[in-house]
């Protein structure tokens, strides 16, 4: 399966990585980068892992996400044979207004 990252998303994965990067150092950014692209390779071979998203349930697509490293959310749908990464956030900011700014 093909992969695509939005802007939204790409945008959100890069400011979390620089605010680790900031607060704990480079080592941990580049862990943090690793696990993204993990998880990313996880969702090729089960692109169905992730969980339906109550967050995205008003729209007429299906979205799951994933959490990453506990505090970060990778939101995502399937199309056919390719995933769309639609957008990637801390946990700890405003679930319902994130939600709202994607796609």
């Amino acid at each position: 399966m093909k992969v695509i990252w939005q802007p939204s998303a790409k945008k959100g994965r890069t400011e979390v990585a620089a605010y680790i990067r900031r607060q704990f150092g480079a080592k941990r950014k580049i862990s943090f980068l690793q696990e993204v692209r993990e998880t990313t390779q996880m969702l090729r071979k089960v692109p169905n892992i992730g969980k339906i998203d109550p967050l995205y349930a008003d729209r007429p697509l299906t979205y799951r996400s994933v959490i990453i490293n506990g505090l970060n959310k990778m939101v995502y749908r399937v199309d056919g044979e390719i995933i769309y990464i639609v957008d990637f956030w801390d946990t700890r900011r405003e679930p319902v207004n994130q939600a709202r700014q994607t796609e």
